[in-house]
């Protein structure tokens, strides 16, 4: 009787065996089936995956920016950068999604294309083009559309992104001292320079402002030193003899005025050679609501 059990037992369990391993077949030939039925699907329902050659690539991309499509221009270079990434158009490829991003005001991704380039082909003939991207890129950076467009008030924009540009620009003029580029960049660092120049000169007044003059020195001090030749050097010289005899540093006042006569003697605070007050010491320190709203209330 118990041998009768046991052997009831395993063709039962033999039995439950070959049924879980039947259904387990038939549920992967299912899958299999709807995976190369979507496959087949998807390739005949899009005919635009099909196979080109890396200059079918390059010559559609390269009409695509003349007729100034750019989604169809960056479609078909990022698709042969993909599919040839060592062919003979792949690096042209990389330098003219450079400019397809330039031109569809992605300037962050200008900025990742340009350096990404740097990096992989230091060497190429064609890299002062990158160099000279990105700093133009920070540049527009440096000049966002709000900015640009609704606000006058340009010299109080972050001078960082327009610290960056100036680097690469000459950065670019460094080691690439015959590029093609090289002319543009100079300008918009002299550009550049009066920018910077300006806010450095606008932060000395507001320091004047909370009679903080040694701070205000200290921002015409570096106009002096990193700006020279622009316009607002000899606003810094003003406002640097004013902080100083306001400290009533009398040795570095007199200095600071004496260079102000020398190279800027019709600056308008000079009158019968000495220096008049601007003004801007005259503002009270902040009130009590300009305090306790941190500076929202002036």
């Amino acid at each position: 009787m118990t041998r009768r059990c046991v052997l009831i037992r395993r063709i039962a369990k033999l039995y439950r065996c070959m049924r879980m391993h039947s259904i387990k077949s038939i549920l992967l030939a299912l899958i299999t089936a709807s995976f190369l039925s979507a496959g087949l699907s998807a390739c005949s329902s899009n005919p635009e995956r099909e196979v080109r050659t890396e200059a079918e690539y390059y010559d559609e991309a390269r009409e695509a920016i003349d007729d100034d499509n750019m989604l169809i221009a960056e479609d078909r270079l990022k698709r042969l950068e993909s599919e040839y990434p060592f062919g003979q158009y792949a690096e042209q490829a990389q330098l003219e999604l450079i400019y397809v991003s330039f031109k569809m005001s992605d300037m962050e991704g200008v900025l990742a294309k340009s350096e990404r380039f740097i990096r992989l082909h230091p060497q190429h003939p064609k890299v002062d083009y990158a160099y000279y991207m990105r700093g133009l890129a920070t540049y527009e950076l440096g000049f966002a559309f709000v900015e640009r467009y609704l606000s006058d008030e340009t010299e109080y924009r972050n001078p960082v992104p327009l610290q960056d540009s100036f680097a690469y620009f000459s950065e670019l003029l460094r080691r690439f001292p015959d590029s093609e580029y090289n002319a543009d960049a100079r300008a918009r660092m002299i550009y550049l320079r009066e920018r910077l120049a300006s806010y450095q000169i606008n932060v000395a007044k507001y320091y004047m402002k909370r009679h903080a003059y040694l701070a205000a020195a200290n921002r015409c001090e570096e106009v002096l030193i990193h700006y020279q030749k622009t316009p607002y050097v000899e606003d810094a010289l003003a406002i640097m003899t004013e902080a100083y005899q306001l400290l009533e540093m009398d040795e570095l006042a007199e200095k600071s005025l004496a260079l102000l006569k020398l190279n800027y003697p019709d600056h308008p605070q000079l009158v019968d050679g000495q220096l008049k007050e601007s003004g801007l010491a005259d503002v009270d320190r902040r009130s009590f609501w300009n305090i306790i709203s941190f500076g929202l209330i002036d």
